[in-house]
């Protein structure tokens, strides 16, 4: 563009707005369009499927409580990161995850592979007081899971939504969600989806 363009350009705010929205949305375009096809052509690593009832609930409730706010579920391919968690994280475990938990803030540990790592129980006292299992934590207590109990309309309308946006559950699975969580607690459903995260992960780093 010559000097005359560059000064119109310059003096001229409306053209230098639409000009560089054109830019934006242009440069916006390049990177978001290849990434929808590239999701699209992600496959789900062998065993992976939609959350069952209980886990999908307990994840609920775990993006509800704002655990993403402290514990990423990505682990990075660093060698002190592989040693200390296990296989970096790889797009096929979270196919069903809608949002998905990678992130990158640490305030608690990683939790891509806590799955089996510790006892039930073990979950259960560390989510009413995480100083009774690990006394230096300054994560808050969540007491109040234990008390609440679940909604199965809630699961089950929740599991047919993503059974419309693809997620591959069954019409079994659907009528069945709500006799699944029927009796359990947030706090069963929270320590089932912990259970469940990174099981299906290749081994070793």
């Amino acid at each position: 563009m010559s000097n005359l363009g560059h000064e119109k350009v310059e003096t001229n705010i409306g053209l230098m707005v639409v000009l560089v929205t054109i830019a934006l949305s242009l440069g916006g375009l390049a990177e978001i369009v290849p990434l929808m096809y590239q999701a699209e052509a992600i496959k789900p690593l062998p065993g992976v499927k939609p959350y069952p009832a209980l886990q999908l609930a307990g994840r609920d409730v775990y993006v509800r409580e704002g655990c993403y706010n402290c514990h990423s579920q990505m682990i990075r391919t660093l060698r002190f990161e592989t040693e200390r968690y296990g296989h970096y994280s790889l797009a096929g475990e979270s196919v069903y995850d809608r949002p998905f938990q990678w992130g990158s803030k640490r305030t608690g540990p990683d939790l891509a592979r806590v799955g089996g790592r510790y006892s039930d129980e073990w979950h259960r006292v560390h989510m009413i007081n995480p100083r009774d299992v690990v006394p230096e934590s300054n994560m808050p207590a969540f007491p109040w899971l234990a008390k609440n109990t679940l909604d199965g309309a809630e699961v089950t309308a929740h599991m047919r939504a993503l059974k419309r946006l693809g997620d591959p559950y069954s019409d079994e699975e659907v009528a069945n969600a709500a006799k699944d969580v029927a009796g359990k607690t947030e706090l069963d459903a929270v320590v089932a989806y912990l259970q469940a995260l990174g099981k299906h992960a290749p081994r070793g780093g």
